[in-house]
């Protein structure tokens, strides 16, 4: 049974932070900032490929729920998602998460962009690889 799972069945104690009947927040034990919480399906889920709609649905209002509830007790302005979705993606647990990451001014929690120009021929292509 996975960690996330665990915590769900009251295996492993959390700081739950909102929950519904089918999913539950819960501060993450790294704390990336001040808030950082997990948002997840209380059914196991692997990652985002194995995610049926309903639940998909339900987890997002949970997300923006609990954004909007972090937000108003802490104070903060902007919050980064993470979501990542396989081991080459860097998913360490195999249970589907949604990172919320409160944000707050020089708080040295940073994301980088990718260092690339557009290059719209490419971007052609890969549309058309995708869509037709």
């Amino acid at each position: 049974m996975c960690v996330f799972c665990k915590i769900v069945n009251g295996e492993i104690p959390s700081y739950k932070i909102y929950e519904t009947k089918n999913t539950l927040a819960f501060l993450d034990i790294s704390q990336n900032t001040k808030g950082h919480t997990l948002v997840i399906p209380k059914r196991h889920v692997e990652n985002i490929f194995d995610l049926d709609e309903e639940t998909a649905k339900e987890l997002f209002v949970s997300v923006t729920k609990t954004a909007n509830l972090l937000k108003e007790k802490l104070g903060f302005d902007a919050a980064n998602l993470l979501n990542n979705n396989g081991k080459d993606a860097g998913q360490v647990v195999n249970h589907y998460h949604i990172h919320i990451i409160p944000r707050y001014g020089n708080d040295e929690c940073y994301f980088h962009e990718a260092p690339h120009d557009a290059n719209f021929e490419e971007l052609s292509k890969l549309h058309k690889q995708i869509t037709e």
